[in-house]
């Protein structure tokens, strides 16, 4: 089995046979700098994602960990919302990070008053569903696709309720009070997690991320 500094060197190797997509981070709030480095680890070139003009400008896009509340908001003062709402509904792959999970999402359990998504994803998450911040936690996860588990980090978490038919379900949680829950899943060009694969080394979430960009590129 490679270990992981090799694994990462196979998947550099993979995606430099691939047509490289320019992929984007929606950089208004959250964990920003950790997805730009971990997409950059595997040779991917990157823009930040502030102004609508920027929207254009990328093949895919990521959005990041952070408050989804506060991503909402700042995506509507920023005049972000519609054209992110016009790409996705083009196609354009996403993938979304715990609160980017949320901003995909069609239907949220819990949400603020006011909350709204950019949507794409037909499923139903429940906001901070693993609870407070205090109860954020770590564990080893089955995904679907990959050879060994993810290690996942849950950080104010969602979880996902209901999905449609057309969702794939990625992983689950194995064990403890949650266990069953649905917290990775794919429908189509979307992909969404509710940890961060950005937080730690090991970068197949990302790298599989590529390959979608780069197949719909």
């Amino acid at each position: 089995m490679l270990g992981p500094v090799s694994a990462r060197a196979a998947e550099r190797h993979t995606l430099r046979l691939m047509a490289a997509p320019t992929i984007g981070i929606l950089a208004v709030q959250g964990d920003v700098r950790e997805h730009v480095a971990a997409l950059h680890e595997l040779g991917t070139g990157t823009v930040l994602v502030r102004r609508p003009e920027e929207v254009e400008r990328i093949d895919a896009l990521v959005i990041p960990g952070g408050e989804s509340t506060v991503i909402d908001k700042l995506v509507r003062t920023f005049e972000l919302q519609e054209p992110l709402r016009k790409r996705i509904e083009q196609g354009m792959p996403v993938y979304g990070s715990c609160a980017g999970m949320i901003l995909l999402a069609d239907r949220i359990t819990d949400g603020a008053p006011g909350q709204q998504t950019l949507g794409g994803l037909d499923i139903t998450v429940r906001r901070n569903a693993f609870g407070r911040q205090v109860d954020s936690f770590e564990t080893e996860l089955d995904f679907a696709g990959l050879d060994r588990p993810v290690h996942a980090v849950f950080i104010r978490a969602p979880w996902v309720e209901e999905v449609g038919e057309d969702v794939v379900v990625l992983a689950r949680v194995g064990e403890g009070p949650a266990a069953g829950k649905i917290v990775a899943v794919r429908q189509g060009g979307l992909l969404a997690t509710s940890f961060h694969p950005e937080v730690g080394t090991d970068r197949r979430i990302h790298a599989e991320f590529v390959k979608i960009g780069s197949s719909r590129g």
